[in-house]
């Protein structure tokens, strides 16, 4: 089984996001994707996160009903900051039949470099890429291992909701209803 991690703070998860993994189920070789849910991310260390468990939940609350799709939290149990290297050793030792491919968007494989053991973890898993605006993946073409996408452009982040939500605008089309009603019930982002 070929298993998409789709890494993220997901602070919070959105639309965007479900619609790229929609995306990546639908027009690759990917079984399953599962949203892993990223305590802190060492490129992110002042962004001010909700707990884990509070995004972990709307991660749930938003893919609960498709069984495509997984809410991961494996990366809380390792150490802290996470890093993917250490993620893909400990998944493959606990799922040792499973094939991790990883999912992320092109200003991520731009900077591959700078990740902790990048060159093991472009020799050893397959990386789908969504394409974004402007971006030069040109280096990143001749690799067997990694695949770059035509998916639809979809321009929303994570941050847009935050600072929405905070301004009293109505962002609720944005996210999952679910995610929605998470949000509004326990009054974050205000």
């Amino acid at each position: 089984m070929n298993i998409g991690l789709f890494f993220g703070t997901f602070n919070p998860i959105h639309i965007g996001h479900l619609a790229i993994a929609n995306y990546f189920i639908e027009y690759t070789d990917l079984d399953k994707i599962w949203f892993v849910i990223s305590p802190q991310s060492p490129f992110k260390v002042n962004t001010k996160m909700l707990t884990e468990n509070q995004r972990y939940n709307m991660v749930f609350a938003a893919i609960e009903d498709d069984n495509r799709f997984k809410a991961c939290n494996i990366e809380f149990k390792l150490p802290k900051p996470s890093y993917t290297i250490d993620t893909l050793t400990f998944l493959k030792e606990k799922y040792p039949n499973f094939k991790f491919s990883l999912i992320m968007g092109a200003d991520n494989l731009i900077n591959l470099h700078k990740w902790k053991n990048y060159k093991l973890i472009l020799e050893n898993h397959e990386i789908y890429i969504y394409n974004r605006e402007g971006a030069d993946l040109s280096t990143y073409t001749k690799s067997d291992k990694i695949y770059i996408t035509d998916a639809p452009k979809i321009e929303i982040s994570s941050s847009f909701i935050r600072k929405a939500i905070n301004e009293k605008k109505d962002v609720r089309y944005f996210l999952h209803k679910n995610v929605w009603n998470y949000i509004d019930e326990m009054s974050l982002y205000r």
